[in-house]
């Protein structure tokens, strides 16, 4: 792909983190009043945890997102939750997100 989508319309708060929540680069799900969690296989997605660091975590809400994907996703509104490994899946009943871009690992989408 010749274009680049990064940076366009992120929306990033902090969060309490959940003491699963170890590492950045996986979705997360709210567990509590400010807390996120890591996602399990089939739950719908609210961000992108792009930072994890002393207790607290960066989470993108909005924005372009690039990743790892289970499956097939097309182009146009899609609704997508968490795969498996902190891949993203295709579901009817997930989260609404615009993909933009895709090849066969990896999925670009506005959350």
């Amino acid at each position: 792909m010749n274009l680049c989508f990064n940076g366009f319309g992120e929306n990033v708060l902090t969060f309490e983190a959940d003491s699963t929540l170890e590492t950045a680069g996986v979705f997360v799900k709210f567990t509590s009043d400010g807390k996120v969690a890591p996602c399990a296989q089939g739950d719908k997605i609210c961000g992108y945890a792009v930072s994890v660091r002393a207790g607290y975590a960066a989470v993108q809400l909005k924005g372009y997102v690039c990743a790892a994907k289970e499956g097939d996703l097309d182009f146009g509104w899609q609704g997508v939750s968490a795969g498996g490994k902190g891949k993203i899946a295709a579901d009817a009943n997930g989260t609404q997100v615009l993909v933009v871009s895709a090849d066969a690992d990896t999925v670009g989408f506005i959350l």
